[in-house]
C-alpha cells in the first residue's frame, strides 16, 4: 500500500486529537460532577476494561457506532433490507421494524452463493430433513457425519492436495492450527498485514515470531537469512521448523500476494509455507482455484493451505489442506478438531453444492460463468472508481477494493450518505487498520449486474463530492487503453 501524504496525514492526525482531546475533556467535567460510572464499580474491584480501551470505545467509537455492525432482515444477495435503528442514549443503538431496500457493497458474497440458488437450496433443505441441523458434538465424539467426510474429499480434490480438514468456524481455523504446527524453538514469519487469526495462532504457538514488509519478497529474505544466521534467541541453536505465511487476497488492501516470488524465498531458504486462501478461493484464478491457479504456481510448492467457506461460497467454517500425513496429525491435535462442535450438516451441504456448481459437476456452465462475472465486474468497478478520482487499493482481478477515506470524520459520513442513497457499505477505521489510513471497503460479487454496478458508482460519486474524497485527479487514459476498453466492452 502506497503512504499517503504529508497533507492528509496531517489532517488526519488533527483530527484524531481533537476528538481525543475533546473526550478527555469530557471525562474532565464528568469527573467533577461526581462521575456515576465510576462511583457505581464495586469497591475493591478492578475495572474490567482497559483505561484505554474504554476511553476509546466511550469518546470514540461510539460518536461513530451507527455505520458499524447494522443487522440486516434478509439473506446478504445484492440487494438487501438493512433495519434502521435510532439512538436512545448515545451509547445503545436500539433496531427499528423499518428496513431500508440496500445495493449490498459489504458482503463476501463473490460467487453469489448467498442467497437461493436453484441447484444449492433444494440439496439444504433436504439435508435438513435428513441429518437435522446440528451434530450436537465434536468430530471426534458423534459430530462426524458423511457430508463432512465428502466436503473434505471435495475441497481437497479442487484445491489439489491429497487430504484435507474442515472446522466449523474460519477463524478457529487458523488460530487452532498454526499452534499446532509450530511451537516452541520454532520460527514464525509473517507478512505485517496478516489477518487478526492468524496473529492469534502465531501468538498461542509459542513459537519465536518476526514480521516482514507486507507483500516483500526481499524483506522476506533478509529476515529468513538474519533468523537463520543467528539462530535461537540465548542458545543459538538451529530453529526446529520455520513457517512462512501469507494470504492469497489481503482483505483490507485488496491486494494479491506476490507468491511466485515467496515461494522461490521459501524453498531457497528450506523454510514451509503456509497460505491463507479465505477471500482468493473461488473468487480469482481460471476456474477459482486462487492465487497459485492465477500466478501459475504449482500447489505441491505451498505446504498448507487454509481457506474459508464463509466468502466465495456462501457458508460457514473453514478448512485445511496438505499431505495426508500432515492433515492426521493435525486431526489429533488441533483443539477446534478435538472439542468444538462440527460444521451443522446443512452448513456442509451448502458448501458442497456450491463447490460442484464451482466445478461444473452440477452439468451446467454456471460456475465458470459466475468466476468470470466476479472478475470482469471487479476490474469494471475498480477502474471507475480510479477515472473519477477516487484512492483505491487492491489489484486488478482482486473483488476487494478500498476505497481511502483517512480522515476520522468522514467514516460515519461516507458511510452514512451511502446509505441515505440505498447503498451499504463497510466503512473501517482504527483499530482495525492503521488510524492513518481509514476506508470504505467494497466487496463486488458475480451476482452484481452492470446496471447495480453503474448505480452504485453514481452514488460513490455523489457521496465523494460531498465529503470531498476524490483525492486523485480525474483518470485520464491514453488511446491504447482507450482501444483496450472498447474491445472488452465488444467481447462483453
Amino acid at each position: 500500500m502506497k503512504s499517503t501524504s504529508t497533507y492528509l496525514a496531517f489532517l488526519t492526525l488533527i483530527g484524531y486529537v481533537l476528538v481525543f482531546l475533546a473526550g478527555k475533556w469530557l471525562d474532565l467535567i464528568q469527573f467533577f460532577k461526581f462521575n456515576q460510572e465510576i462511583d457505581s464499580r464495586k469497591k475493591g474491584y478492578a475495572p474490567l476494561s482497559r483505561d484505554l480501551e474504554d476511553f476509546y470505545i466511550r469518546r470514540m467509537y461510539t460518536r461513530v457506532q451507527e455505520c458499524f455492525n447494522r443487522p440486516i432482515a434478509s439473506a446478504p444477495d445484492t440487494w438487501m433490507d438493512v433495519i434502521e435503528r435510532v439512538s436512545c442514549d448515545r451509547k445503545t443503538l436500539i433496531p427499528t421494524k423499518k428496513t431500508r431496500r440496500c445495493l449490498n457493497l459489504g458482503s463476501y458474497n463473490y460467487l453469489g452463493f448467498a442467497a437461493k440458488d436453484v441447484y444449492c437450496t433444494p440439496n439444504v433443505v433436504e439435508s435438513i430433513e435428513k441429518f437435522g441441523v446440528s451434530t450436537c458434538a465434536s468430530r471426534v465424539d458423534c459430530g462426524t457425519n458423511i457430508l463432512h467426510l465428502a466436503l473434505e474429499e471435495l475441497i481437497a480434490k479442487f484445491v489439489g492436495k491429497p487430504a484435507a480438514m474442515v472446522y466449523g468456524m474460519g477463524f478457529a481455523t487458523n488460530s487452532s492450527t498454526i499452534p499446532a504446527l509450530v511451537g516452541k524453538g520454532g520460527l514464525i514469519v509473517s507478512d505485517k498485514l496478516n489477518h487478526s487469526s492468524i496473529v492469534v495462532g502465531a501468538k498461542a504457538s509459542g513459537a519465536n515470531v518476526k514480521v516482514f514488509d507486507h507483500n516483500s519478497p526481499s524483506h522476506l529474505e533478509k529476515v529468513l537469512r538474519e533468523a537463520i544466521v543467528k539462530g535461537q534467541p540465548l542458545t543459538h541453536r538451529p530453529w526446529k521448523k520455520i513457517l512462512v505465511i501469507v494470504e492469497g487476497i489481503y482483505s483490507m488492501e485488496g491486494e494479491i500476494c506476490r507468491l511466485r516470488e515467496i515461494v522461490a524465498v521459501t524453498k531457497r531458504y528450506k523454510a514451509y509455507l503456509y497460505l491463507d486462501e479465505a477471500h482468493s478461493i473461488g473468487a480469482i484464478g481460471k476456474t477459482g482455484r486462487g492465487v497459485c491457479e492465477l500466478q501459475g504456481v504449482n500447489i505441491d510448492d505451498v505446504h498448507v493451505v487454509m481457506g474459508t467457506f464463509t466468502k466465495s461460497f456462501g457458508s460457514c467454517g473453514g478448512y485445511i489442506a496438505g499431505s495426508k500425513e500432515l492433515i492426521h496429525y493435525i486431526k489429533s491435535i488441533s483443539p477446534a478438531h478435538l472439542y468444538a462442535s462440527s460444521m451443522p450438516p446443512p452448513v456442509a451441504e451448502q458448501v458442497i453444492s456450491a463447490l460442484k456448481v464451482t466445478m461444473g459437476e452440477d452439468g451446467t456452465d454456471r460456475g465458470i460463468r459466475k468466476i468470470t462475472a466476479v472478475r470482469e465486474n471487479s476490474n469494471y468497478f475498480r477502474e471507475e472508481l480510479r477515472k473519477m478520482g477516487c484512492e483505491v487499493l487492491g489489484d486488478e482481478d482482486s473483488p476487494v477494493m478500498p476505497i481511502m477515506l483517512y480522515i476520522p470524520a468522514k467514516i460515519a459520513a461516507f458511510s452514512n450518505e451511502c446509505l441515505q442513497r440505498n447503498v451499504a457499505v463497510v466503512s473501517v477505521g482504527f483499530p482495525a487498520t492503521h488510524f492513518l489510513f481509514s476506508r470504505a471497503r467494497i466487496c463486488i460479487s458475480a451476482a452484481h449486474t452492470r446496471d447495480d454496478l453503474d448505480q452504485a458508482l453514481q452514488v460513490i460519486s455523489e457521496v465523494c463530492d460531498i465529503c470531498q474524497l476524490k483525492y486523485n485527479p480525474p483518470l485520464r487514459l491514453t488511446a491504447k487503453e482507450l482501444a483496450r476498453l472498447a474491445e472488452k466492452e465488444r467481447l462483453l
